[in-house]
């Protein structure tokens, strides 16, 4: 354990600080890194270096080369610098490298190189160029901060959604500040700013001079600023030696240093670890390196190369052209575990299982000592959460072999903290290689997400790595292995390389019918890509309809698209297909393209029913559909029209249609029609009343209950009515007026075509018995018994029914005897069918 902690380095005396390295960088930089510009991403991420001419005479006629490197130093991309001279880069929250150009214009890299976007800071900076620029990350995204040659400064809080604010003016302000930085306080974006021994705290209302409490005298000037990696501290450098910490708002100071070096430190950056008292900043300037905080003594390194710090969420970075270190506050655990005659129950845990394994005695004094104190559980916790921050697999096997032997003797100790310990170190072993070059720790790992974690693999192209990794956490697959197979897919796409036959069966081959996967996706990437042919292979793999339509309409594929929508049965989607080829087609080609499609013609004739009637009838005209022209056109006589002679026109018009379609029965009864409705026009004028719309019976039944019986006759010889219907139009109309005189008249005018059976019914209906009884005479013999039934003479209907000797007469008689009255009727028939039998 001596060995162990021979890279501590105490703070005081309540904290130490480790520096270890993470890679030994073989990356063959030809320049130093003081002649780049350089940016590195936090949490493991990526570097970028961009040697500048532009500062150099003798090589501005070069073209610098932007490189960009894994943490490990492996090469992901190189590119040569066509564009303005670079001012700054940073990385977005996304690993996008943004590089700030003198003009402010802003250009956007992928992690291999790849050109993605550019976005313009502004006229105002355009006009008097950027003189320095800050990269920085806020809960909303990543922000762009710029200082012009005006002193002015322009930010952006939120690259991804582009809002450009114009801060206040600092008075007086004739030349750069020697230091500033961009704050972010109560979720709004800050800058702060040193103007000689003063500080001014811009924000989009107003500029405000602030003082920090407790700030030693004598400082006449502030050299260097920091702000911690999560904004709630602030650490100032002044002129004089003297380093100010406290909080981001300046109401409160933490602790204070007085180094001997008044050199401007070339960087300085917070050094802590969430949940921690402690507080340091670490001050760097060409050949040392220095960690102060709240103690009278520092912490010194010698730098053998110039280096480049990188903060952290729990440390900082180091990295040089040889060498990556990480330099970082002991973690509590590790520190009471492996400290110097530490009685910890964590080092007397580790310590028993050692001597267990050299199978020795000891081990079960030390295990007792820890059982007796009662402190085995904190014991086991100690060692899992000691080998989270452990960044060599060897001690990581060490510690968790520790917690699996004090979990032997524990009854209830929960399982779950030492297996997703074990997990998650085997995932963060795994992306620490140095083929993969993402050096995470613990801490950044957990605030990082699993999610985000195979994001950054998938954005390296690892998509074995981290489909391994899905596998192993067991995620979900939509979450997981889906997800990522479909990211590769649209990987797959942009290798031009390989024919579109043999990217879409490879796509085909590898996803399936995977669940979570669209296809669809991949073919909108392979479109965006140009590759249209591509595109249309992928989504005859996609099974849903709803996802290819719109992607094809989009490619201007709409016949396709219609064929498809057609496949899928969805009305809808037909409906939608065929509104976009409408607004896409001329007239013609609209149409000769719903003739090779039945099922959509049909669909579309039916919304032209309800929207669109013009359109309908060009659509039967250009088919020769002349049956369907006729019946529109009789619709549209009554829809549209309103004037009499409108409605007679349009009717001719539907009957030339009918007869064109060798329907003359159609044509006849829309001439039939054409004629009522000329005649009801004259009835109208010459006897008044409403006649228009009336239907043929209607118009008749209307004359007889006006009284104009002749005019009746008069129409039903016109349109050869037959005598039958006549006869009983006029009956049920006299009968309706009560009109019984006249009803007898016409009884009378000569026999009636449909009997007289009718008549004593009507008059039932209307309750005149007495009326009734005078037409029960003049029924024929085969309705007499119904008759005389209707009219309630039972008796009468029996002897005829017994005289016709019909036995449904009889049975029919006999249901109507009811009570007392009815007897006598009721067993004369039971005789006479008595007698029937006997014979």
């Amino acid at each position: 354990m001596d060995c162990y902690t021979a890279n501590w380095n105490p703070l005081g005396d309540s904290a130490f600080y480790r520096k270890y390295e993470l890679y030994s960088m073989d990356w063959d930089l030809k320049e130093e890194l003081r002649d780049c510009l350089v940016a590195a991403a936090p949490y493991g991420g990526p570097i970028a270096l961009l040697r500048n001419p532009w500062r150099k005479e003798k090589a501005a006629s070069v073209r610098p080369v932007l490189d960009i490197y894994s943490a490990s130093g492996m090469p992901l991309a190189s590119l040569l610098w066509k564009s303005g001279p670079v001012v700054s880069l940073g990385w977005s929250a996304e690993e996008e490298l943004l590089c700030v150009q003198e003009d402010g214009a802003v250009l956007v890299y992928g992690l291999h190189g790849d050109f993605r976007r550019h976005f313009s800071m502004g006229n105002e900076v355009l006009q008097n160029r950027v003189l320095d620029a800050r990269i920085f990350h806020t809960e909303f995204g990543s922000g762009v901060a710029i200082l012009t040659g005006a002193h002015r400064f322009t930010l952006s809080a939120n690259v991804g959604d582009l809002k450009l604010r114009r801060m206040p003016e600092v008075p007086g302000l004739q030349s750069a500040p020697s230091c500033w930085t961009a704050l972010c306080q109560d979720r709004v974006a800050h800058i702060l700013l040193a103007v000689g021994p003063d500080l001014y705290l811009l924000d989009h209302a107003a500029c405000s001079a602030v003082t920090p409490p407790g700030l030693a005298p004598g400082v006449s000037s502030f050299l260097q600023m920091a702000v911690s990696f999560t904004y709630r501290h602030l650490a100032l450098f002044t002129d004089t030696g003297y380093i100010w910490m406290g909080t981001a708002s300046l109401k409160e100071k933490l602790c204070e240093f007085t180094c001997n070096i008044r050199a401007p430190p070339k960087q300085m950056v917070w050094c802590s670890r969430p949940r921690s008292k402690e507080r340091a900043v670490v001050v760097a300037w060409e050949r040392r390196l220095m960690v102060v905080g709240d103690a009278p003594e520092s912490i010194q390194f010698v730098l053998d190369e110039d280096s480049y710090l990188v903060p952290e969420l729990d440390g900082v970075r180091i990295f040089s052209r040889s060498t990556h270190e990480f330099l970082h506050e002991v973690p509590a655990a590790s520190e009471e575990i492996f400290k110097i005659a530490s009685m910890a129950p964590g080092a007397l845990l580790l310590e028993a299982q050692k001597e267990y394994e050299k199978e020795s005695q000891k081990a079960d004094e030390y295990l007792r000592e820890i059982q007796e104190l009662g402190q085995l559980t904190q014991a086991v916790q100690q060692c899992i959460e000691a080998a989270g921050h452990e960044h060599q697999p060897d001690m990581q096997k060490s510690l968790l072999r520790a917690a699996s032997f004090g979990k032997c003797f524990l009854d209830r100790f929960p399982p779950d903290s030492f297996v997703h310990m074990c997990q998650d170190l085997r995932v963060l072993n795994a992306v620490r290689d140095y083929h993969i070059g993402i050096p995470l720790t613990y801490s950044q790992y957990k605030q990082l997400t699993i999610q985000v974690l195979l994001d950054r693999l998938v954005l390296r192209r690892l998509y074995p790595l981290a489909i391994q990794i899905c596998e192993y956490l067991r995620l979900p697959e939509v979450q997981g292995v889906s997800r990522i197979l479909a990211h590769w897919a649209c990987y797959k796409v942009q290798q031009k390389d390989v024919s579109d036959e043999d990217v879409a069966r490879a796509i085909n081959q590898k996803l399936g019918d995977t669940p979570g996967v669209s296809y669809s996706d991949i073919a909108a990437r392979a479109y965006g890509c140009g590759r249209t042919e591509l595109a249309i292979k992928l989504l005859e793999y996609e099974p849903r309809s709803g996802e290819q339509v719109p992607l094809l309409l989009k490619m201007k594929r709409s016949k396709l698209a219609l064929s498809k929508a057609i496949e899928s049965g969805d009305t809808d989607l037909v409906f939608t297909v065929l509104l976009h080829l409408k607004n896409e087609l001329n007239r013609g080609d609209f149409f000769m393209t719903l003739r090779n499609q039945p099922m959509a013609l049909s669909l579309y004739r039916q919304f032209c029913k309800h929207q669109e009637l013009e359109t309908l009838k060009d659509l039967y005209n250009q088919d020769d559909n002349h049956q369907e022209l006729g019946s529109f056109h009789i619709r549209a006589s009554y829809a549209a029209e309103e004037r009499i002679e409108g409605r007679v026109a349009a009717l001719q018009t539907a009957a030339d249609a009918f007869y064109k379609a060798k329907n003359e029965f159609a044509a006849k009864a829309t001439e039939d029609q054409m004629r009522l409705l000329r005649l009801q026009r004259r009835l109208e004028d010459e006897l008044g009343g409403q006649f228009l719309d009336l239907s043929l019976h209607d118009t008749v039944t209307t004359l007889i209950l006006g009284s104009h019986n002749k005019r009746a006759e008069q129409l039903a010889r016109d349109f050869r009515i037959p005598d039958k219907r006549l006869w009983w139009l006029k009956l049920t109309a006299l009968a309706d007026l009560e009109d019984w005189e006249e009803l007898e008249k016409f009884s009378k005018s000569k026999k009636s075509p449909i009997g007289y059976l009718p008549f004593v019914e009507i008059c039932m209906k209307q309750h005149n018995k007495y009326e009734a009884k005078k037409y029960a005479s003049r029924v024929g013999p085969e309705q007499k018994v119904k008759a005389l039934l209707l009219v309630g003479d039972v008796a009468q209907a029996a002897d005829v029914a017994i005289e016709h000797r019909n036995e449904a007469e009889l049975s029919l008689v006999l249901s109507h005897c009811t009570g007392a009255t009815d007897g006598a009727t009721a067993d004369k028939i039971q005789r006479a069918r008595a007698q029937a039998q006997k014979k």
